[in-house]
């Protein structure tokens, strides 16, 4: 027997790779399955929004919140809470009349902004996503008043 032969005889390496190969396709096609199946593959389609939104504040005058960028939002999604002044709080969704400009089954998009009455130098407010579909929650937005 010649040691060069067997150097060059690959008949039996195309076999081995090729069941090495599938025996991996099927591992990992297995894993993918399991994670949607168990329910780790839906939370990518549950992100938070990305946007950014600014408080102008004026005494005597109402707080406006101004969506300024990023992604659109369902006005029932948006919250607007915290304390307006030392002694209220709130809690109020966006679609709600008497603070968002939108109408209520509409979308809060760049430029929208919500007016929010009898706030004083000591707010502390924040713009809360919260999704209709799971239990995601994030703050968006936050702003204390120049007295907070």
């Amino acid at each position: 027997m010649q040691p060069k032969a067997l150097l060059t005889d690959e008949d039996a390496v195309s076999p081995v790779i090729g069941v090495i190969l599938m025996v991996a396709i099927t591992v990992i096609l297995a894993a993918v399955i399991a994670s949607f199946v168990l329910g780790l593959g839906d939370t990518a389609a549950q992100s938070t929004p990305q946007a950014s939104f600014t408080f102008d504040y004026e005494a005597g005058e109402p707080l406006t919140i101004t969506h300024d960028g990023g992604d659109t939002i369902e006005a029932q999604e948006l919250y607007v809470r915290g304390t307006k002044s030392s002694s209220e709080d709130i809690d109020k969704s966006w679609e709600s009349s008497d603070v968002g400009d939108v109408d209520p089954s509409s979308e809060v998009a760049a430029g929208n902004s919500a007016e929010i009455s009898s706030v004083d130098g000591e707010y502390d407010l924040r713009v809360v996503y919260e999704s209709q579909d799971s239990d995601n929650s994030a703050t968006l937005a936050q702003d204390s008043g120049p007295d907070a």
